[in-house]
């Protein structure tokens, strides 16, 4: 069942509650986005993303990659689950891996998307 709420947003089980394209070069930097305020730069790669509307729970479903950057074997990102997510945000690290080394991810740009009540 789709819901239109008051301020023109779709919810249902099956729509994003949220999504956003980030650039994180030097100042965070949000490209787009859908239902994500803010963004805190916490320390290398470790980001935390900030809801517009808070979500009914914490058991929603981030899905976190980045662009391949030059070289780059490996890349992706994931929710730190050293502090859990909540209703208004959740954290993230950002990895890369090259043939020489690895490491948190402050370059590239990076993409997350969320489902959940």
């Amino acid at each position: 069942k789709l819901q239109i709420t008051s301020d023109g947003r779709g919810l249902s089980q099956f729509t994003a509650k949220a999504w956003v394209n980030f650039n994180s070069s030097d100042t965070i930097a949000i490209v787009d986005s859908h239902n994500v305020s803010s963004m805190t730069d916490v320390s290398s790669g470790l980001f935390t993303i900030n809801f517009t509307n808070n979500m009914a729970n914490a058991n929603y479903v981030s899905v976190l990659t980045m662009e391949e950057g030059e070289n780059t074997a490996l890349f992706g990102g994931r929710v730190d689950l050293d502090t859990p997510p909540t209703t208004s945000a959740f954290r993230t690290w950002w990895n890369y891996a090259y043939s020489s080394g690895q490491g948190y991810s402050d370059t590239f740009k990076k993409y997350a998307i969320v489902f959940g009540d």
